[in-house]
This record gives C-alpha cells, structure tokens and sequence, in this order.
C-alpha cells in the first residue's frame, strides 16, 4: 500500500481496554490481532514493523489503522458520554468483521413450505406405494415436481428437523366410539372427573372411599438365563437378552384414590366373575362393610355380572325384585345390571368408563410404575416368586411412594 500511515491517537481508557483484551484468554484471536495492532501503532511502530509482528498482510494492518483513525471522534463520545461499559462493547464492534448478507439461501421459503407440506402427506397420494416417507424419497418428489429445484436428503433432513416434522415416527392411539355414538359420553366423563375431585374431602369428612379397579394380565415370570451385569461407572447395566418362561399370572389391582395406596391386592391367573366377586369383597372387607364406596372400572362384563350385582344387593340392603338374568327386571342384561350398580343413591356405587377410555382410570397410571419399578428388569425364577416380589413391592409402595395422583383433566374434550 503506498501513502503515509493512518495515525492512531489512543486515550487511556482506550488503551487500558485493548490490553485487557489482548491478555485475556477468552478473547476471540482475530479480535486479539486487531488489538495489538492498534497498540502498535500508538507505539510508533509502521505498518512493515506491525505486519511482521503479527503476521498479517501490508492491506490488512493498513485497513485497521484506518477504521480506527476514522472511528475515533465516535470512540470518544462514547467515552466522555455513557462510560465504560459502552466504550468496551464499542472497541468490541468496531475491530470485528462487517457483518455480510451471507450466500443466498439454496431454498426459498416457499419451497421450504411445500416440503413441509409434502412431508406430512400420506405418500400414497404421490403414487409412491410406500406408508411413510423417508429424507431420500422426499427429495425424490420434490425434484419432480419441481423441475429446476434439486435437494439432497440429508438437507431434506436437516429442514424437517428445524420445523420439527419427522414423517418417520409415529405411536398409536385409540379413538373412542362413544365420542360420536354415546350422548352420555360427556356425562360419564364428568362423573369420573368429579369423582377424583371429591375423593379426598369426601374421605376425610364422610370415610367415603373412592377406588379404582382394574386387572393387569398376562404378567410373564421371566428367568434371564444368565446375571445381570452392574452399573458401573463409565458403563450401564447389562441385561441378558435370552431369558425363560415360567407362565403368568395376573393382578387385581385396587387403587385407594384419597391415599395412593393399593388395597387388598389379588394375584389370580384368571378374571372371572367369581374372581371379580371376591375382589371386591376383599375392598370392602378393608374399608369396613358399612362404609360407602365408589368404584371407578371399565365395561368388562365381569364388573356387571349378575353374581356381583347379587351381592351389591345384599350389601346395601336392597329388598326389590332383582329379576332374572336374560329375561326381566335388573338382572336382565348388561345394560340393567350396569344401570343398577350406577345407582347414585346407593351406598356402593359404580361409575363405569366410557368404552376405550381406560386413562380415565387412575389404576393404569400405578401398573406402569408396577412395570417401571418391578416387572421390566426384574427377573423370576417361578411364578411363586413373580407374585412374592409383587406383593413386597406393593407394600413397600404403599409405605413410602403411596400419595395422591394430581388429577388435572376436567372433563373437557380434547380438541381434534
């Protein structure tokens, strides 16, 4: 570069800050360069001196020498009027690189929404006879339907991750029937809600109990065929893969919704009704017979059976005909025995879920931490020893993790 050097006037709070940046170690090394040659430069040193100190090019120390002669009168306003803290964040902007447009991007907004579009069609609409879309075949189809417009599909990739669309993952849900058939399907809902709502205080005022019932089957007793290895540090625990099968069994769960904890559990490899019967005589058997009860289960038949209607009758003191089952009155079918044990004004009632809508149970929530705790790395050498661990897990729980369930639905329908 020919001419005379750009001539740098530095104050004290200047120079006193492009030392402190010089000498730190978490400042960026470009900005490090820049500092020195400015300080440099103060020193008298020209631009042939500076390049060899530092390495840069004649044009490059040049360049800084000037935007900082130029950029001065600024520094110093900014220094005599808002301080410190202002000149520093200054020195910082004015020895960093201009900030540029950058490469135009290599897909255009709109393109950018047609992928997205795309992505969550189904690909048989494409004619493609395929069920989910992969970042290959993606890109494929935007090619084709864009005839000068070409992406690869690891940036296929890259987009539906920032838009946070992954055509290749999915998980299954159930849609209840009652929703569009059942005009009581709200009402049932509500019921249930209510139910958890009113649990606690109806407990601790009245001694009413609210319980959730259901059955948790087909509980394999799985024996690994080797140890299990240990956590260790650097390392997770080793599962053997290959196990065998003992049988199964299953459990009647009671879910004591005021308290968290599970009451009188059943271990039967079969459901019955007569299994059923004796389950919830055992309940009631804990709570006292006298109390009042409400329980909350699904639609199996074996929870309106007419055995337990039979003894529901017998419990609460019923003195009406009960009928014949398949022929009149209560016991004539399910509809009339579930009717009956639905009775409000009875001091054991039954509140019944609509169809498909087990989550409605708070019973389901405990068996996945029965699985989660227990059943999913355990291993059993019989059946005896599957239904000995449950029934010690269930008392340790019962003892120390038992609480109420925070129940926040309100009964609301979710929007489709």
């Amino acid at each position: 570069m020919s001419g005379k050097a750009a001539k740098v006037v530095v104050t004290e709070k200047q120079l006193a800050l492009l030392e402190e940046f010089v000498a730190a170690r978490s400042t960026p090394s470009g900005l490090q360069v820049r500092c020195r040659i400015i300080l440099l430069a103060r020193q008298g040193h020209n631009n042939e001196a500076i390049e060899a100190i530092v390495g840069l090019g004649h044009d490059a120390v040049g360049t800084w020498r000037r935007r900082w002669r130029d950029n001065w009168p600024r520094l110093i306003n900014i220094e005599c009027g808002e301080g410190v803290p202002a000149l520093k964040k200054a020195i910082v902007e004015l020895l960093s690189d201009i900030k540029r447009s950058g490469r135009r991007p290599r897909i255009t907004q709109t393109q950018q929404a047609d992928l997205a579009s795309k992505a969550c069609e189904d690909p048989q609409d494409s004619g493609r006879p395929i069920s989910q879309w992969s970042s290959d075949e993606l890109a494929h189809e935007m090619s084709r339907i864009r005839q000068a417009f070409t992406i690869s599909g690891r940036w296929v990739r890259e987009l539906l991750a920032r838009m946070d669309i992954r055509p290749h993952h999915h998980q299954y849900w159930l849609f209840s029937k009652d929703k569009t058939k059942d005009p009581m399907f709200e009402v049932k809902v509500d019921a249930i809600c209510t139910a958890y709502a009113e649990a606690i205080e109806l407990y601790c005022r009245d001694g009413v109990h609210t319980i959730c019932v259901d059955e948790m089957t087909g509980i394999q007793a799985l024996q690994r065929i080797a140890p299990d290895l240990p956590v260790r540090r650097h390392d997770v625990a080793c599962l053997e893969y290959e196990y065998q099968r003992h049988g199964t069994t299953g459990l009647f769960g009671n879910l004591h919704v005021a308290t968290g904890q599970i009451w009188a559990p059943l271990l039967r490899d079969t459901r019955g009704e007569l299994d059923m019967l004796e389950n919830i005589n055992n309940v009631i058997s804990q709570g006292g017979e006298d109390a009042t009860y409400r329980f909350v289960m699904d639609n199996l038949n074996t929870h309106c059976s007419e055995t337990l209607v039979k003894m529901i009758a017998t419990m609460i003191g019923f003195e009406g005909d009960l009928g014949l089952k398949g022929r009149k009155g209560i016991l004539q079918s399910t509809a009339s025995r579930r009717e009956f044990l639905s009775d409000p004004s009875h001091r054991i009632r039954f509140i019944f879920t609509p169809r498909h809508c087990s989550w409605l149970n708070q019973i389901e929530i405990w068996f996945g931490t029965l699985r989660r705790k227990l059943l999913r790395r355990m291993s059993f050498t019989s059946i005896e020893h599957l239904e000995d661990r449950i029934l010690a897990f269930i008392e340790y729980y019962n003892s120390t993790l038992a609480r109420p369930y925070k129940w926040t639905y309100q009964g609301t329908l979710l929007a489709a």
